[in-house]
């Protein structure tokens, strides 16, 4: 079977299939991109935070880091010298946004991935029917071989959606656990740097910040 037949034979639903999959791929190397540009931190950044939090030279390590810890920190440091309290809340709105910057588009691929198999299936089910209406107005009189042609050109729709899913899902549990490991390392420098200075509750780091599929997520 080749490509061709695949199109010709799967209908609407196989070319709307098509659409998902462009989509998917087009959110997918977006994603990684920005993923790879994102930045991280430097080996031993929380022990180095730890040591410099309460000097003067907190400015000096940040210059020039990238990614959402470097922002959290940043953000702590300037509304501490700001002379903000409650560095717990400002370090949750910081890496809320941060979270949802790394996030952004994950919904859509939730919903491509888990539609894609229900419409190879709907495509499926409107081939049976045809089938079906054909054995009936032949009055029961069909070929077996020709039936059968028939039945698996109606399922063929089901398979392309698989193969469309199953990608789709497996990348975006990755990228959802890159989301995760990144959203940890938020935590534990937020938690690093309210354990250094004066005056403020480290467990106001842990309140949630972010729900995505019924996960919550702390910063």
């Amino acid at each position: 079977m080749t490509v061709e037949d695949i199109f010709a034979k799967g209908g609407v639903v196989v070319w709307v299939l098509l659409g998902y999959s462009i989509v998917a791929v087009a959110l997918l190397i977006e994603r990684f991109v920005n993923f790879a540009l994102l930045g991280r931190p430097p080996r031993d950044f929380e022990g180095t935070l730890r040591e410099v939090v309460r000097g003067t030279e907190a400015g000096s390590v940040l210059q020039g880091l990238r990614g959402p810890e470097a922002a959290i920190v940043r953000g702590m440091l300037q509304a501490g010298a700001a002379g903000v309290k409650d560095l717990g809340r400002v370090a949750s709105r910081i890496g809320s946004e941060e979270l949802q910057r790394m996030e952004r588009g994950f919904r859509t691929l939730g919903v491509l991935g888990n539609t894609a198999p229900l419409l190879g299936l709907f495509g499926t089910i409107t081939g049976m029917i045809k089938a079906f209406m054909v054995i009936e107005q032949a009055g029961g009189r069909v070929d077996a071989q020709a039936l059968a042609g028939g039945i698996w050109e109606a399922m063929l729709t089901t398979g392309v959606g698989l193969a469309v899913a199953i990608p789709i899902l497996l990348m975006l549990h990755l990228l959802e656990g890159m989301a995760d490991r990144r959203a940890q390392s938020m935590r534990s420098c937020a938690s690093v740097v309210l354990e250094q200075m004066p005056g403020c509750d480290v467990a106001e780091a842990a309140e949630p910040v972010h729900h995505r599929e019924g996960v919550v997520h702390a910063v």
